[in-house]
């Protein structure tokens, strides 16, 4: 069998999103004179992306083969001895990557069809969504950091146009802004990681910057006793806490749910988020160098994972619930980054990618079904009115809170046990948090499931419900009860449920203790054993299931639902007096541990003001006042002196010739002397 994979096949698997993208984007619009109508714009984004999925899907199969490819494609420019490349490195890492990408993307696109139908911007909808697929692919498939870079700006560009997709709506502007300003802050490190890299080693090509890792190992930066290494994962890793919503830079993705839903499955459940996480286990022979940088990422994500869980709890809005949660799911994955276990943090991210993608349309469906109502307070009783809704939106939050034999167990217990055998300082710190965050999910996602879909009906009672949305969208020709969503929402839905329940089963021997990822991701064992201690405790999937009941994570999640449960089916009292006697913990939470009022009133308003400073002293008085119009009136002042010794008379001109040859007569004979 070949061991090369087909170049053709790559390029079409990168491309047709985008020329479905293009199609839509210029002939399905005004732009184009809406040559296109809105049946053929989704036929042909959905056929590219599915064209995508499949091709992924057989190069998968071929990488588990033993397939591989790096090369370049096309040579961009050449600076001294720096090459500027689009290329392409598959190998395990990649073909898993390209696999999710597209296949949580071509569900989005099918489901899309029901969710978006009645909206104006429907065609440019499409055109967005199917070019944030080009740009992932072209992030996750790179085999060099331009291109990395370019897949990583172009998402964040893709993602500033679907949050704002509402242009209309001033909430979904501020926080498509939000979300741009955030993201550019984590981007600067992001470049001056990847500066460093090429300034020390004179290339962007992984295999050749891995190549030179152990030399970067054994520098230091210009100037300073640091790490040279420490220093460049330190900025690679700010790169993915903006991208991946990791504390500080977190605040931008709750806001972001003002996008449509869809866009909230794709954008911040499945890929963007994940880039991040992507990069850091692509750079792995790097990170693995600076104990420093994994524990700076172990700590981050333990803050992450457990903090944000916390403001789950108090989230009416459904859509936010879920953010949320991504928010400590994404944190999690980066615990286990920091314990250097790249492989378990990647398959915790597909599994994650299952289930929240999932979770975030199973809310969409319940925002349709419920004449698009966004708050749990007035739902309940949904489950008879949308069954399949109902079922998938359950085994979602089953594979979410670690259930045994589930997608999420495999991939959240992998993390906790990884995080208990670190020895990397931060470790103890990071084993609360993600052992307290398994009873904080629980909670959070069992609270918005009975809430929603169990207890008294209450969706008649909403103060709201014939107030007209924002969204555009009607009630779909349906009464004022809950209702089904129609087949091109639910398929997607159905089709997601599959692997957030067998995927974690399957795939948990290969990825985590087999050869899957062993020419992908480096790990030294001498100084990070966590995954080998891992593999030492590991017999087999189902093994590993029965005896989860032994262990203290499966019963903190238990005891998270029955919680739930009480709270919000058995005594629905209790919230209210739990409310009334801790009202500064919930303020605290309800504003967010006070992180957008620093960065609005702080940061932003310090920054205003330092920039106004700039401008009228620096700028103003400075530039323009002291160096540009004072160097004019110099002149002028100068000029004017000099236009009294121009009197035209030549007995004055040789009066000056005179004095001046005096003058140097007496300044020589001086010098003489």
């Amino acid at each position: 069998m070949s061991q090369t994979l087909s170049t053709s096949t790559l390029l079409t698997i990168a491309f047709a999103p985008l020329v479905g993208a293009i199609l839509t984007g210029v002939w399905g619009t005004k732009l184009g004179g809406n040559w296109i109508g809105k049946r053929l714009s989704h036929v042909i984004t959905v056929l590219g992306v599915l064209l995508s999925f499949v091709l992924s899907a057989m190069v998968l199969k071929q990488v588990v083969d033993g397939a591989r490819f790096n090369a370049t494609i096309y040579e961009w420019m050449v600076v001294g001895n720096l090459k500027m490349e689009v290329g392409f490195l598959v190998d395990g890492l990649t073909a898993m990557m390209m696999c999710v990408v597209t296949f949580v993307s071509l569900m989005v696109h099918i489901y899309t069809i029901g969710y978006m139908e009645e909206d104006e911007g429907y065609n440019r909808f499409f055109a967005y969504i199917s070019l944030f697929t080009f740009a992932m692919l072209m992030l996750v498939m790179s085999n060099n950091m331009l291109q990395l870079f370019f897949g990583w700006e172009a998402v964040g560009l893709v993602s500033y146009l679907l949050i704002g997709f509402w242009f209309n709506k001033p909430t979904a502007i501020f926080a498509n802004m939000k979300a741009f300003l955030v993201n550019r802050v984590g981007d600067f490190g992001f470049i001056l990681g990847i500066g460093l890299i090429v300034a020390f080693t004179g290339t962007l090509n992984y295999t050749e910057v891995f190549g030179k890792a152990g030399e970067l190992a054994k520098l230091t930066l210009p100037g300073t006793d640091w790490m040279l290494v420490t220093v460049v994962c330190i900025c690679l890793f700010i790169g993915a806490m903006g991208k991946s919503a990791q504390f500080p830079l977190h605040v931008w993705l709750p806001d972001s749910m003002e996008g449509p839903t869809p866009i909230s499955a794709l954008i911040h459940a499945a890929t963007m988020v994940t880039a991040g996480i992507f990069m850091v286990a692509r750079m792995s022979p790097l990170f693995e160098l600076s104990d420093t940088a994994l524990s700076f990422i172990m700590v981050i994500g333990s803050i992450t994972a457990l903090f944000m869980g916390f403001l789950g709890i108090i989230q009416n809005d459904i859509k936010r619930v879920v953010a949320y949660s991504t928010l400590s799911q994404l944190g999690y994955m980066t615990v286990a980054l920091g314990a250097s276990a790249y492989s378990v943090a990647v398959f915790h991210l597909m599994t994650h990618a299952f289930f929240k993608a999932l979770l975030f349309l199973g809310a969409g469906s319940v925002i349709m079904g419920c004449h698009h109502n966004q708050d749990i307070r007035w739902m309940g009783g949904l489950r008879k009115y949308m069954p399949i809704t109902w079922i998938t939106s359950l085994l979602g939050s089953l594979a979410l809170i670690g259930t045994p034999f589930f997608a999420g167990f495999y991939s959240k217990d992998s993390i906790i046990e990884v995080v208990h055998f670190s020895t990397l300082w931060g470790h103890g710190f990071a084993n609360f948090a993600v052992l307290a965050g398994v009873f904080v999910t629980a909670f959070y996602s069992f609270r918005m499931y009975f809430l929603v879909f169990h207890g008294k009906e209450r969706y008649d009672q909403n103060p709201d419900a014939h107030h007209d949305d924002a969204h555009g969208h009607d009630d779909h020709g349906h009464s004022d009860k809950p209702h089904e969503s129609p087949w091109v929402v639910t398929a997607p839905l159905v089709l997601l449920a599959i692997p957030s329940v067998v995927i974690g089963f399957l795939a948990i021997s290969p990825m985590l203790f087999g050869d899957f990822f062993k020419d992908a991701i480096l790990v030294n064992e001498a100084a990070h054993p966590a995954m080998a201690k891992l593999a030492e405790e590991f017999h087999g999937a189902t093994q590993m299931a029965l005896h989860s009941v032994t262990t203290l994570p499966l019963w903190l999640a238990f005891a998270g639902v029955a919680l739930a449960y009480y709270m919000y089916i058995v005594n629905t009292t209790l919230p209210a007096k739990i409310h009334a006697r801790v009202q500064p913990i919930y303020k605290l939470l309800e504003n967010k541990y006070y992180f957008d009022w620093f960065n609005e009133n702080v940061l932003a308003r310090g920054a205003r003001m330092l920039g106004t400073g700039l401008w009228k002293q620096g700028d103003q008085k400075i530039i323009d006042g002291g160096l540009v119009n004072g160097s004019w009136k110099l002149v002028g002042l100068f000029s004017a002196m000099t236009r009294r010794l121009q009197s035209g008379y030549l007995y004055h001109y040789a009066l000056s010739m005179i004095l001046g040859i005096f003058v140097l007569m007496t300044y020589f004979v001086w010098m003489a002397k």
